[in-house]
């Protein structure tokens, strides 16, 4: 598979133009938390209508790919988020919808996906993972929309930056959440495209931080994965198309413990009457660790999509 190619500043302008009426403009809200080591803000992609910010770069996808490319319907392989982006935007176009799901997949986006008509497939994590590798599946009708590496996927993703840097130009660090890289990678290449010297930096968790794992040994190597309630991202390795760009683009990577990451999921639900899921927490758990540095730093809060029977163990003070 050829290296993935980073969307152009342009490339992300006009997604914004495409996307204009279909997306949230999602607000920055800064984290009021007195003992913090930099000044917070979280970008609220949680508001979204999936509740994720997965609907920007699938919207824009198929809105690139035109009817004769949709007429056999869509499908994606996704955790849950992305399958939401998709659904959302073929049912808007009147097309359908497939959606292959890792075995874990939690319940709240598996209702989601039934709301929205789509249908669903579950399989093993290892099968799930090579769809991703493959970029499909042979011989299955239909347009498959990767949910990281596509240029299209990533230039709706970038449109965060653009909003990022209208809000608060001066920004100095942008933690994000590294599933596969098309979320931090289109930030980062659209932060970049428009001349700003912030970070943009990678936040995992412990339980799967393939892009940490790379970053050290200097090439996508196996890493551990355990399931967890952070289901959002993690996986077995760094997707090779993947690594050369965000090697590139992207400032490092923070991975957390698990008990950081519930801790901020509750810290927002307490202090910002924010309910994120543990995956859009991780960028804040690093920022509150003191890791990512002093200064004007943005949590992109990347999803709200949390089991609320995992929210209520975590707000009881518990690590599901």
């Amino acid at each position: 598979m050829p290296p993935a190619e980073a969307p152009t500043l342009a490339d992300v302008r006009a997604a914004r133009e495409r996307l204009a009426g279909l997306v949230v403009r999602t607000p920055l809200l800064r984290l009021a938390v007195d003992d913090a080591p930099a000044e917070v803000h979280l970008k609220l992609e949680c508001l979204q209508p999936i509740g994720s910010f997965k609907l920007r770069g699938a919207a824009n996808a198929m809105a690139l790919a035109g009817p004769e490319r949709l007429r056999d319907g869509v499908y994606t392989a996704s955790a849950g988020n992305m399958a939401q982006g998709v659904a959302w935007s073929a049912r808007r176009l009147g097309v359908t919808a497939t959606a292959i799901v890792p075995e874990h997949a939690p319940q709240a986006k598996l209702s989601a996906l039934a709301r929205l008509g789509a249908q669903v497939e579950k399989v093993p994590f290892d099968v799930w993972w090579q769809l991703l590798v493959d970029h499909g599946q042979a011989g299955r009708p239909g347009l498959f929309v990767h949910p990281v590496s596509d240029r299209a996927v990533m230039a709706g993703n970038g449109t965060i930056g653009l909003e990022i840097l209208e809000d608060l130009p001066d920004v100095e660090t942008v933690l994000v959440p590294y599933g596969g890289g098309g979320l931090s990678c289109g930030i980062a290449a659209a932060i970049r495209g428009c001349g700003s010297r912030a970070r943009v930096i990678a936040c995992e968790v412990d339980t799967a931080a393939p892009f940490s794992a790379a970053l050290a040994a200097g090439r996508p190597v196996p890493a551990s994965y355990t399931p967890s309630f952070v289901d959002g991202i993690g996986s077995k390795s760094v997707l090779a198309e993947m690594w050369p760009l965000a090697s590139r683009l992207l400032d490092g990577a923070l991975s957390s413990p698990l008990d950081d990451v519930a801790a901020a999921v509750r810290l927002l639900v307490e202090r910002a009457h924010v309910v994120s899921e543990g995956a859009g927490a991780a960028g804040v758990a690093a920022a509150l660790s003191g890791r990512a540095g002093r200064g004007k730093t943005v949590c992109v809060v990347s999803g709200g999509n949390i089991d609320a029977r995992v929210l209520a163990r975590i707000l009881a003070g518990e690590v599901p």
